[in-house]
């Protein structure tokens, strides 16, 4: 049976949640134990498994701080959701790669995630502008 929108919507929302408190198992409880984690651009490339996605978490969450997202908009299908969301905070560490220095940052993001039939995130596919990342983070 396909999943509703309010259904998707409050997997996200609790995914959301745990990351805005840093929380790296609270966000792996969200993920299905195979998960496919993509986040485009990252050095790792895609990854299989929770365990797998943990690395990506742990870095993220010393990179980024008081962060808060806004979503824009979401579009649905059977199953899946993609969310445009306004990522702000500061970049206390290297986030993506990027030296931050403690600096505000804001970007957009653009998820595709994939459920499960019981309502586990089974695929999330992340894509960021790296442009405004760069344009507000320059590199000396």
């Amino acid at each position: 049976m396909a999943l509703s929108r309010a259904d998707m919507d409050r997997k996200i929302d609790e995914h959301f949640g745990f990351e805005a408190s840093d929380n790296v198992e609270g966000v792996l409880t969200t993920l299905a134990l195979d998960v496919e984690h993509d986040i485009v651009g990252s050095p790792t490339g895609p990854t299989q498994g929770r365990d797998s996605a943990r690395g990506f978490y742990e870095h993220l969450f010393a990179d980024l701080a008081d962060g808060k997202v806004e979503t824009l908009r979401r579009l649905y299908g059977e199953d899946f959701l993609v969310d445009e969301s306004l990522w702000r905070g500061r970049a206390v560490g290297r986030p993506f790669g990027v030296d931050g220095r403690d600096r505000p940052l804001e970007f957009r993001l653009l998820h595709v995630m994939e459920f499960a039939s019981n309502g586990d995130i089974k695929r999330e596919n992340v894509w960021l502008d790296l442009a405004a990342i760069l344009q507000q983070l320059p590199q000396d």
